[in-house]
């Protein structure tokens, strides 16, 4: 699991509508931390600096360590809300966490060796990821930072579901009874069409060759009487 660490500060300026505004103009971004033992507490952090760590993957699905006000505090990203159009960070909401009890946390799906898999290499299929990523349910110090999908056996007009997964020990998917399909392999129509018109045309060949093997016979046969009568006559 990846170890990432960032710095917020205690939000100053109140709250309200207009403070976060004000935050936003001045590079700031808005945010909230909460859980645990303690009180809610209002933050801000470097806008550039949180754009930034949004990027990477792995801060949204890993245990986090945030220095606050000189004590570092073990957190989960838990929503942002981003401007509609702009890449500008509305709010940032962080839980607290306890390291004995589960969490339950969205992690990335990481797809690999689709390209060996029989449907591929064999039946020319197409494979679609239906889903990017699951809900899990584990200890803090169990959450995977991504979960690795081997296709290598998937086959053509079959599914890959959530119980194929290889998940770490500790780890369980949380599914509410139902098996979620991860991913699909389909061979395109036109694949099928071309195969099917080349069976077809193989089928026309054969059908004149088929239909010319009597004549033939009746030929012989004609060869057959005629020598017969010769025979006779002398």
């Amino acid at each position: 699991m990846a170890s990432i660490e960032f710095t917020a500060f205690p939000r100053q300026g109140g709250e309200g509508r207009g403070a976060s505004r004000r935050l936003r103009t001045s590079g700031k971004a808005p945010g909230i931390v909460y859980g645990g033992s303690a009180e809610p507490t209002q933050i801000e952090l470097d806008h550039n600096a949180l754009i930034h760590a949004l990027r990477n993957e792995a801060f949204h699905a890993s245990i986090l360590t945030m220095n606050l006000g000189g004590a570092a505090q073990r957190v989960l990203l838990r929503d942002v809300q981003m401007h509609p159009y702009r890449a500008q960070v509305l709010h940032v909401d962080f839980q607290r966490i306890d390291e004995n009890k589960k969490i339950h946390m969205k992690v990335p799906l990481h797809f690999v060796n689709a390209e060996l898999s029989p449907a591929v290499k064999l039946g020319g299929a197409n494979v679609s990821h239906v889903v990017n990523e699951i809900d899990v349910a584990c200890l803090p110090k169990d959450l995977p930072e991504f979960i690795e999908v081997d296709l290598s056996a998937l086959e053509t007009a079959h599914a890959f579901k959530t119980s194929n997964l290889k998940l770490p020990q500790g780890v369980v998917a949380v599914t509410r009874g139902k098996d979620p399909v991860i991913a699909t392999a389909v061979v395109p129509k036109a694949v099928v069409e071309t195969e099917e018109a080349a069976a077809e045309g193989a089928a026309a060949a054969a059908a004149p060759a088929a239909e010319a093997k009597p004549a033939e016979a009746k030929d012989a046969d004609k060869k057959d009487d005629k020598k017969k009568d010769d025979k006779k006559k002398k």
